[in-house]
């Protein structure tokens, strides 16, 4: 089971503020989850063979082709651009210091 300690250690290592409430809250909450995860573990699943896909259906692929009939030309795909520079469109830089 965990503690009170343990439960604000988790919100300090996700940087989430917990206040004592919450963290008795979530004490409460983790300690019943953890009670069903025991449960679980006790099941005899020995006999059961694993299933990674319950619905029986397949990915359907295709040929990735080129419709060229929708494909922009470089020129058209600029064309109401504001800023374009050697064939390219020009954005501000977007960059974060951290």
């Amino acid at each position: 089971m965990l503690t009170k300690d343990i439960v604000k250690k988790i919100s300090q290592l996700a940087r989430i503020p917990i206040k004592d409430d919450e963290a008795e809250e979530l004490l409460s909450g983790f300690n019943k989850t953890l009670k069903v995860v025991d449960e679980l573990f006790k099941v005899d699943v020995s006999q059961v063979e694993p299933t990674h896909q319950v619905t029986d259906l397949e990915n359907v692929f295709r040929e990735d082709e080129v419709d060229e009939n929708q494909m922009l030309s470089q020129d058209k795909a600029l064309q109401q651009a504001k800023n374009k520079h050697n064939g390219y469109f020009v954005v501000d830089q977007i960059l974060e210091d951290d």
